[in-house]
């Protein structure tokens, strides 16, 4: 028998191959293996990948994977997100749907920019309700932001030290505070809170569906008349939103609409404070209701839904004037501006929006979040927008230069509520809160009422000069604004805190002692009082030590 060392040329090609060769075996799976990552490779580039480099991040989150890797680069990242996508589609028989391009050069082409089939931007036509609303809005928003802006002149010419002095005494006053009173709002956790315009009553919202009104500072039933109600049960499930009208109790009628309150049924419905029964019941959401907001003019009414999108409403006919899509997961929270121009809405896709309501475009988009966004409201400057999120901190974005200017590592759990403090003027008082709030206000309403009665755009202009004259001759009289000095938060760790509104430092952190989830918060107009809604059914009011009732 001949050895391996005695093969010629002729045995290598008439010698038969020992299948049961260890060596020839290890050779046919190495040559299976070099031929499927060949196969494999090949397939890969027939993959769409983007180019940009925020949207690989987004789809290896998308896809359970790490967003970056320890010393990787960019160009590595992308070749990572291409394996991942060729071992998924190996597994599913390279059946994978083609995402946007289908191959590197179309990525290239949109500039970096990867869409979806499916995910393409449309319009849908509007109604000639919607077109008459975004008028009368830019109407009244454009007026609002020229006496803001006039304000705003005049009090950058403020002496340094007199704003340092104001901002010293606020902030001394405000790490006083302390627990004035508790009562037992419910039978089920109070979810939210909110004073009314005049900061005498305070209205607050319960999981079994129930809304109800309070004397303030005494935290008793309201009971203003013999026909008052103080107990408004509408809803079938939880209430998620509640806000008062922005003129109620500042001469608006309490048998007109004086709130609004959504719920987890779905419904939107609207309240006056002489009857039990809603005076309108606004349905359309698909889905579970969360927060609810008055448009600064009143006219119409602003709600954010689980069925991932929010809708704007006309309080006076309850028509639905706008279905506002642009959110990949539920829509949890909005507010407007107080101009009254943008809207700003929020969702559990950790992304937030802020729209044109004059338009209907999109100007920013806030994506900064790891987690839901729970909350939003507004700066009374105009130009800042605080969030809060699932992911325990506050974010303050300035739609200015479209970026987040400052994150505020808030509290060790969810953010559930953020509201900046608002003064019916901005800096036509002084320090402390000691006005007549139900003419200041009325003046601050003047556009406001000029618009719903058909106000022109010209009578705007002259009463907006009239009064740039009448402020630039007061010059020597302007005072340090308050609105919008602070801000007051709430979480799921139990604690109420305020921040100043221009190094966001703490100011004051208030145990709810419970030991209890806070839901909710808001600060009188009058500077006065803070009110906090909890997990234990009660609710709270804080004050000063000092205050005097």
């Amino acid at each position: 028998m001949a050895t391996n060392m005695d093969i010629d040329f002729d045995d290598l090609v008439t010698k038969a191959i020992d299948p049961n060769d260890p060596s020839h075996s290890r050779t046919q799976a190495e040559h299976a293996s070099l031929l499927s990552s060949l196969d494999r490779a090949t397939r890969s580039r027939q993959l769409a990948v983007p180019t940009n480099e925020v949207a690989i991040r987004v789809r290896l989150r998308e896809l359970g994977e790490p967003m970056t890797l320890f010393g990787e680069r960019p160009e590595d990242r992308r070749d990572r997100l291409r394996y991942v996508l060729s071992q998924i589609a190996e597994a599913k028989g390279w059946e994978l749907e083609k995402e946007g391009a289908t191959g590197d050069q179309e990525d290239d082409s949109k500039d970096g920019h990867d869409e979806e089939d499916g995910d393409e931007e449309f319009y849908t036509e509007g109604t000639e309700d919607l077109l008459e609303a975004r008028r009368a809005i830019a109407d009244f928003s454009l007026a609002n932001a020229r006496k803001r802006i006039i304000r705003q002149k005049l009090e950058a010419n403020l002496p340094l030290s007199k704003i340092m002095a104001t901002r010293k005494a606020v902030y001394a006053e405000l790490k006083t505070y302390t627990n004035l009173g508790s009562q037992v709002g419910d039978e089920r956790p109070i979810s939210m809170v909110r004073f009314s315009p005049n900061s005498q009553l305070l209205a607050s919202g319960s999981w079994t569906g129930t809304a109800k009104v309070w004397n303030v500072p005494s935290c008793t039933p309201y009971a203003d008349e013999k026909d008052s109600k103080n107990v408004f049960k509408g809803h079938t499930d939880r209430i998620g939103g509640l806000a008062w009208h922005p003129d109620a109790t500042l001469g608006q009628s309490t048998s007109s609409v004086n709130l609004v309150t959504g719920g987890a049924d779905s419904k939107v419905q609207l309240w006056s404070l002489t009857s039990d029964k809603p005076l309108r019941t606004l349905e359309g959401h698909g889905a579970r209701v969360c927060k609810v907001a008055f448009h600064p003019a009143g006219r119409h009414i602003a709600s954010a839904s689980f069925d991932t999108t929010w809708r704007l409403w006309d309080a006076e006919t309850g028509t639905e004037l706008l279905t506002q899509e642009g959110h990949s997961r539920e829509v949890y929270s909005l507010e407007f501006q107080s101009d009254g121009a943008l809207l700003c809405s929020g969702g559990l896709d950790a992304i937030g929006r802020v729209w044109d309501l004059r338009s209907g475009k999109t100007v920013m988009v806030l994506d900064g979040h790891v987690k839901d966004i729970l909350a939003i409201d507004f700066s009374p400057n105009g130009h800042q927008i605080a969030t809060g999120s699932n992911d325990d901190n506050i974010r303050i974005w300035d739609i200015r230069s479209l970026k987040a200017v400052y994150t505020i590592p808030a509290h060790t759990s969810s953010v559930s509520d953020v509201r900046f403090f608002r003064t019916p003027v901005s800096g036509s008082f002084h320090y402390p809160f000691t006005l007549d709030l139900d003419s200041k206000e009325r003046d601050a309403k003047r556009s406001a009422a000029a618009y719903l009665t058909g106000g022109t755009v010209k009578q705007e202009e002259e009463e907006e000069e009239t009064q740039r004259r009448a402020l630039e001759g007061e010059k020597e009289g302007v005072e340090v604004p308050l609105s919008g000095m602070y801000l007051a938060s709430c979480g799921y760790d139990g604690y109420v805190k305020l921040w100043s509104a221009d190094d966001w430092q703490l100011v004051k952190a208030l145990s709810s002692e419970a030991g209890g989830k806070v839901m909710s918060v808001d600060i009188a107009r009058d500077g006065k009082f803070m009110a906090s809604g909890e997990w234990t059914r009660t609710f709270k009011l804080w004050s000063a030590e000092n205050i005097s009732l």
